[in-house]
């Protein structure tokens, strides 16, 4: 009988499990069981844990909910930046009036008129600049004095002129003392980015 259904089973072997290849396996097994007892323990056994295996309630899938990306902070706006020569020039204007006094056309006012012009403007720069860098001389001796410049003096503050030969140390006479600022206290700039370059507003006089 075996032997029968062998040859059946080799036969009608299709490519999958088709129905009629599952009748052929059922009938296969029906005698197998039927007459081998070992056999139809192992069929038993393999029935029971397919059942079991079926009915085994399935653990839920833990959805991992992945927190909502926060949104990037903006950037803070960052102020308009411009130039300090600029900051310098709208200073010297609002507090001396320096951009009117060297765009004004001076040929037709008399040496006496410009004369005190001059000495309202020299006096409110000299103000602004002594209050903004604190400016004072390198050099302490007197103009015309004569100076000994050392080994070792740093270009950046003595300028040589003249007849500069050879190795220091030099003698020579003082031409200018020099100036160096003991601070930078410049206006900061609030303004929008389309009047950075505003050196001095229009003035409107409203009646």
């Amino acid at each position: 009988m075996r032997t029968v259904w062998r040859r059946m089973l080799k036969a009608s072997k299709p490519q999958s499990l088709s129905p009629m290849h599952r009748i052929v396996i059922a009938f296969r097994a029906f005698f197998v069981v039927l007459f081998n007892r070992v056999r139809a323990e192992q069929v038993e056994r393999a029935l029971d844990a397919g059942a079991a295996k079926m009915v085994e309630p399935q653990s839920p899938q833990v959805i991992s909910e992945k927190p909502p990306d926060k949104a990037p902070p903006k950037p803070a706006r960052k102020a308009a930046a411009r130039n300090d020569a600029i900051n310098l020039l709208a200073a010297m204007q609002r507090e001396a009036r320096l951009v009117d006094f060297f765009k004004e056309p001076i040929a037709g006012y008399s040496d006496a008129q410009i004369g005190a012009a001059v000495r309202d403007v020299h006096r409110d720069c000299a103000a602004l600049l002594d209050r903004l860098f604190g400016l004072k001389p390198i050099e302490s001796a007197a103009e015309g004095a004569e100076i000994e410049i050392r080994e070792g003096f740093d270009p950046a503050r003595i300028r040589l002129v003249g007849n500069v030969a050879g190795q220091p140390p030099f003698r020579g006479r003082l031409c200018h003392h020099g100036w160096e600022a003991l601070r930078c206290d410049l206006p900061e700039w609030t303004g929008s980015e389309r009047s950075m370059l505003v050196v001095s507003p229009a003035e409107v006089e409203l009646r």
